[in-house]
Parts: C-alpha cells; sequence; structure tokens
C-alpha cells in the first residue's frame, strides 16, 4: 500500500473501496514500527485509534462522517486527549494522564479525526531542534543524522516519514514553520487567538499557538476551518469569523515584500540567499509586484523574544511542584526539599536555564531593564510589522537561515536560540505565518518559503501558498 498524500487522495481510494480505514491506520501504525527508532513518537494509541477506524468507517458508509474523515493525526505531546498520557516530554509530567480534552482535540473528534498518537518534542516546547526531550533526540526521516527541527519535531517528523497524514504543533517562537522548513512539509502558524489554547501546556501564554503539519496546504487549511473559532475556556481567543480556509481562491496577482536586513543577514546561506532572490524574480515575472522594506528590528527579535517568553516559562512552569501532580522526589524529607528536589530532578537543564531566567528579568530590581524593556520593543515590533503588512499582501522570506544541522552541532544555547530568527517576528505580533516547502540545500535537503499575512489573514495566506506548491 502507497502512503497517501493528502486527504483528498485518501478520501477518493476509501470511495473505489481501494481499502479501508482499517487498513489505512494499520499501514501507519506498520511505518511508525519500522521506524521507531526515529523517536518521533512517545507513544502510539494502536487499540484506540483502530477502533476509531471502525467507527468513522462505518460513519462514512452511512454518510454521515464528518469533514475530516479519513484524516489519520498525531498530535504534540503537549495537548491533552482525555484518558491519555500527556507529558511534554518531561520527567516532571511522567505518567500523567489528563482528565480532559483540549478544545481542539473535541473539535477535530466531532469531525472524525483518527489519532493515531502523541509525539515528541523539546521539553515543555522549549527548543529549536528536538535535542532537549527527556527521552532522547529525534531523527530527521530525510537525513538521519540530522535534527528534524524544533519544538515540535516529533510531529514534523512523523509526517516526513509517513507515519500519519498530519500532525499538531504548537509554535510560540517558529516551533511549527522551523521543524516544516527542516522535513520538507507545510506548517501553519495562525493569527494568536485564532485557535483555542485551552488544553496546550502553557510555555508562553501571550505567543503559544496550536498549528498543523501537512504536506499539503489543502490539509492545513481544514485543519485550521475545524480548530479555528471562539471557545469560552479561553479568554484570549478570538470572536472573528471562521473563514473556509480550504476553499481554493481564483488566481490573482498580490502585493509582495521581503526585507533587505534579511537578505542581507551573515547566518544566511548564500545559495539560500540566491534562490530567495530568484524566486522573488519568478513571482515577478508573474505579475506579482515585489517591494523591498527595512525592518530595523531584526536583531532585536531574538532577544525580546527570550527575555518575554522565559519569564512567561517561569510562571506557567511554577505548576509543577512535585505537590499536586506529576513527578515527586523519592529524596524529599520535607516540604521545601518536595519542592526543590522534585523541579530539580524533573525538569531538564534547558528548561531550568530559562525558568532561571525568566524569575531573573522579574525579579525586583531588574522588571524595569529587562521586562518591561522588552514589552516596549515588542510594541515596536507589532506596530512595524502591521505597518509592513498594511502596503502588502505578504512578507516573504526563507522560513530557516538554512537547512537541518547536524545532531550535537550547535552547543551554545545563544547560538541555539539565533535559529529563531527569521520566525519569531510572527510570534512577537501576533500575526499569521505559514511554511512550505520550496528550496533545496547543496546537499538536497529541503528548506521552506515563509509567508506571513496580516491578522486573520489565514484565508488569503493558504490560497497563495497553495499557488505556490510545486
Amino acid at each position: 500500500m502507497e502512503t497517501p498524500s493528502s486527504l483528498r487522495e485518501i478520501r477518493e481510494a476509501l470511495l473505489r473501496e481501494d481499502y479501508s480505514l482499517t487498513d489505512l491506520v494499520k499501514h501507519y501504525q506498520s511505518k511508525i514500527a519500522e521506524r521507531s527508532h526515529l523517536a518521533a513518537f512517545r507513544e502510539v494509541f494502536t487499540d484506540d485509534s483502530l477502533e476509531r477506524a471502525s467507527e468513522v468507517q462505518s460513519k462514512i458508509k452511512a454518510g454521515t462522517a464528518g469533514k475530516l474523515a479519513g484524516m489519520v493525526l498525531a498530535i504534540k505531546d503537549n495537548i491533552c486527549y482525555r484518558d491519555h498520557e500527556v507529558g511534554a516530554a518531561s520527567k516532571i509530567l511522567e505518567g500523567f494522564i489528563s482528565p480532559y480534552h483540549a478544545t481542539i482535540v473535541e473539535r477535530l473528534l466531532a469531525e472524525d479525526v483518527i489519532i493515531i498518537g502523541r509525539t515528541s518534542c523539546d521539553e515543555f516546547a522549549m527548543g529549536s531542534s528536538n535535542e532537549n526531550s527527556a527521552y532522547g533526540p529525534v531523527l530527521n526521516p530525510l537525513d538521519e543524522a540530522l535534527v528534524p527541527g524544533g519544538s515540535s519535531g516529533g510531529s514534523a517528523a512523523a509526517v516526513a516519514a509517513g507515519m500519519c497524514l498530519a500532525s499538531l504543533g504548537s509554535d510560540t517562537g517558529g516551533s511549527i514553520r522551523q521543524p516544516a522548513s527542516f522535513c520538507g512539509l507545510v506548517g501553519l502558524k495562525p493569527t494568536y487567538g485564532r485557535v483555542s489554547r485551552y488544553g496546550l501546556l502553557a510555555y508562553a501564554s501571550s505567543m503559544d499557538q496550536i498549528g498543523p503539519f501537512a504536506s499539503k496546504s489543502e490539509d492545513a487549511a481544514l485543519l485550521l476551518e475545524v480548530m479555528a473559532g471562539k471557545d469560552s475556556k479561553d479568554n484570549t481567543s478570538s470572536n472573528h469569523r471562521v473563514d473556509e480556509y480550504s476553499e481554493e481562491g481564483k488566481a490573482r496577482t498580490y502585493e509582495l515584500a521581503y526585507y533587505k536586513e534579511i537578505v542581507e543577514h551573515p547566518g544566511l546561506d548564500p545559495q539560500l540567499k540566491a534562490d530567495f532572490l530568484a524566486q522573488l524574480e519568478i513571482l515577478r515575472s508573474q505579475g506579482h509586484k515585489v517591494e523591498e522594506l527595512s525592518f530595523p528590528y531584526l536583531n532585536d527579535l531574538v532577544p525580546t523574544y527570550n527575555v518575554l517568553s522565559n519569564a512567561e516559562a517561569s510562571s506557567n512552569l511554577s505548576r509543577y511542584d512535585g505537590i499536586r501532580y506529576g513527578y515527586r522526589s523519592e529524596n524529599a524529607g520535607d516540604i521545601d526539599t518536595t519542592y526543590t528536589k522534585s523541579r530539580s530532578e524533573g525538569f531538564g537543564p534547558e528548561v531550568k536555564r530559562r525558568i532561571m531566567l525568566g524569575t531573573f528579568v522579574l525579579s525586583s530590581g531588574y522588571y524595569d531593564a529587562y521586562y518591561s524593556k522588552a514589552q516596549k520593543v515588542r510594541r515596536l515590533i507589532r506596530d512595524a510589522t502591521i505597518n509592513a503588512l498594511s502596503d502588502c499582501d505578504f512578507i516573504l522570506s526563507p522560513t530557516t537561515p538554512h537547512s537541518a544541522f547536524k545532531i550535537g552541532d550547535i552547543q551554545d544555547p545563544v547560538q541555539m536560540y539565533l535559529e529563531d530568527i527569521f520566525t519569531v517576528q510572527a510570534n512577537l505580533a501576533g500575526v499569521p505565518s505559514v511554511s512550505i516547502p520550496k528550496f533545496k540545500s547543496a546537499s538536497g535537503m529541503p528548506i521552506g518559503l515563509q509567508i506571513t499575512a496580516g491578522p486573520f489573514e489565514e484565508k488569503k495566506m493558504l490560497q497563495f501558498a497553495r499557488s505556490l506548491e510545486d
């Protein structure tokens, strides 16, 4: 059985009775078993997914199936699925079983998605390489010596390896788009508030967003269509209307922009720079208007993001204390050592680093110098971003400065943080952004083209992305 690349393909095969949904789920399960060494999955829901496949197959025969019937999906290990473990790839939540569904899980199940398992990630979504999981690194299925990107590397690897049709990740500073770039996939970060965060284990609450990985923009659009919308359980979710994101748009030309500072950035791979500029010329030849803009805050993006995200992480992760749920140290003797030893033993080094940095920037005497100043810079970044997007339809850039790097190559935390330099603007500004596979490195590894749009303009953005798909 050939691995399908789109829901449309699966639907057509089911209509022809080429295979059943049970056959399809078993096929994906066999692919997971064959390449289990990639460590893409933390857990496979073997029996659940087969039972669910049988239920959905019956609905298809009865003509009552939802719009996502046939889609086999994996979810990142920081999204709650009732009566299943969720652990953010951390020892501190080992064995914790979620008592409720994330809102997006409820909505997807209502449209007959089949959830095949939960995928590995950087611990608490903190990382750009998926090397920070408490359970070991995830390997890139396109070249197993390389990272798949992070923090949603397991979700990206699962789709790229044909272990499921699509998957969900979370994007706080690029954690969907960067792995999508490294694994040759479509990766979508919606507008902040477009998708409910209820049931997502929080990292940085003012930036976290759930989004899909898929091989085709059409499937990413379908998933967003189901997940989007106001949720009474998340006060930051928006009541902005939900468009038909999967609707195919008519051919048209757009006003496009790119940043001079990105093209001239010293960290940008020279071949990628040439390929990106060549792509802009192709777009011009197709009738699109392409304009160069200046963005003076490029080098301020990562420092601003790190101050704010670490501060929010310091607050959000205080709930993991060894008392209420999750890991509790066996070496604790009293209340103080229960807190200190449980957290010291339960969290990994990168998470502890970010908690300590976040606590520092929020502390008395340093709040104004760091956190308050970062909030002001964030406002400048958002204003500049919205201003740029008011004069054009989309801002284009390479998703990442280069293709996937070798596992273990980057040891300096600051260098690792700079991997997010092209993606983090969308999170700080709260605007939607999508990475689509477009370029190749000298070694043949994929690199994404990033398309960023104005708030709640996902429909237009995804239609443009579909028009660029090879």
